[in-house]
């Protein structure tokens, strides 16, 4: 995607014109949807800017661009090697607090650039111009100030802008890179946020449901016949939630940034089923409200101390009787359960009934959600993996650069070509 001038934009009164100009100038590859008050609400931000600045109508933005993978959306953006300048469009009238909010978080998403930063929202219904302050406050802003910024930016940067975006620089895994996950470098994808909002929101319904049911008083014997029955019912409304979704879709870290955010009031617990790494110790010492388990420590888990969750990660690789002493503990301590797992972990059909996930999924009152996004993919891993697999749709690469192939008779020869693999600097997983 490339910048575009927004005033030779808006001359075009055709919507359907305007969408395919849009496109032609920009490079994006599908057509953007524009609707009619988002053109009146540009020819009123040119209109506004034209007045102050001589020059407005020769400025390019990069309109509607969305982050790669993220989903993350800015109205207009514009850049060069040592400011960026964002500007958000509203019609109608929004709370000072959904603009701040929208501020503070483009903010956020934007300073993995590393420069010096501008953020504005123009409210055309109302004529107002509001500009984030560094300390995150909302200030009034006027146009003058605006086109000095703009002025002082001179040149746009006028590449494809998804290159300033790498997936490098703001997607992260808790277990390969925990000092950025610690520091909080990483974003969440805009589904990534909708089930961590709704699992939190499960949450906060069980447990005001359990703290309403446990406040009231018992009188008599009739009332204590009832209070017995809702403490029945009480049972079945701990919440034990989850997600699955392919790798490369976020389960871990999504997993993590909640325990995170519960850790906040109290102990959580994580119970981790791939390999012990270091990286896990690290995040173990750091994090003082999150203690980290492994399939060799479950039992140490009830001595500590009574946690207010359970987190399981690679939930996929429970058996029947860990799973049991999970629900167990749960029940004891009456605390939520949050898994996340995969369904394409074990290849065969036979072998997914003998692990967790089927098990997960069976759990009366399961709340399962679905991780759709693939963030971390490297195309020519996935295509070839596909290709072997024998799946004969999507496209084919001719050639694989990282991959080597091997085949082994017996699990003597596999250990000779992995130690051969490993000497080349490949890394046995």
């Amino acid at each position: 995607m490339e910048p575009i001038n927004i005033y030779a934009l808006t001359r075009i009164a055709d919507t359907a014109c305007l969408e395919r100009l849009e496109r032609q100038m920009s490079k994006r590859k599908k057509y953007l949807k524009i609707k009619s008050w988002e053109v009146e609400g540009l020819r009123a931000f040119c209109r506004k800017l034209g007045n102050v600045m001589e020059d407005a109508a020769e400025l390019d933005f990069y309109y509607s661009f969305v982050m790669p993978k993220l989903g993350k959306e800015f109205d207009l953006l514009r850049m060069n090697d040592e400011y960026v300048v964002n500007v958000e469009l509203k019609s109608g009238d929004v709370s000072d607090e959904t603009i701040q909010r929208q501020l503070l978080q483009n903010r956020y998403y934007l300073a993995t650039l590393g420069k010096n930063m501008y953020f504005y929202t123009f409210i055309s219904g109302s004529d107002r111009l509001i500009r984030l302050s560094n300390s995150g406050r909302l200030i009034e802003a006027d146009w003058e100030e605006l086109a000095k910024v703009l002025e002082k930016q001179e040149a746009c940067y006028t590449g494809h802008i998804e290159e300033l975006f790498m997936e490098d620089q703001y997607l992260i895994s808790p277990l390969t890179d925990p000092a950025r996950f610690l520091r909080q470098e990483y974003f969440l994808t805009s589904q990534q946020r909708d089930i961590r909002k709704q699992i939190l929101k499960n949450i906060r319904q069980s447990s005001n449901t359990q703290n309403s049911t446990k406040s009231r008083s018992i009188p008599n014997s009739s009332t204590q016949i009832s209070n017995r029955q809702e403490a029945a019912k009480q049972e079945n409304q701990i919440v034990i939630q989850g997600f699955t979704g392919l790798p490369g879709t976020g389960k871990t870290l999504l997993l993590y940034d909640i325990a995170m955010q519960l850790s906040q009031r109290a102990y959580v617990c994580v119970l981790h089923l791939g390999a012990h790494t270091k990286e896990l110790e690290q995040l173990d010492e750091r994090l003082k409200r999150i203690d980290f388990y492994y399939r060799d420590n479950l039992e140490q888990m009830e001595s500590k101390r009574k946690y207010s969750a359970i987190f399981v990660d690679e939930g996929h690789r429970l058996d029947a009787a860990e799973l049991d002493e999970i629900l167990r503990l749960s029940k004891e301590w009456d605390v939520p359960v949050i898994f996340s797992y995969d369904l394409e972990d074990i290849l065969s059909r036979d072998g997914q009934k003998l692990f967790g996930a089927a098990l997960i999924e069976e759990i009366p009152g399961f709340v399962g959600f679905h991780l759709t996004n693939r963030i971390r993919l490297n195309k020519e891993l996935s295509t070839f993996i596909r290709c072997a697999l024998c799946y004969t749709a999507g496209n084919h690469l001719k050639e694989y650069p990282s991959v080597s192939l091997a085949y082994a008779a017996d699990g003597e020869e596999a250990g000779i070509l992995l130690r051969k693999f490993q000497k080349e600097g490949y890394v046995y997983v």
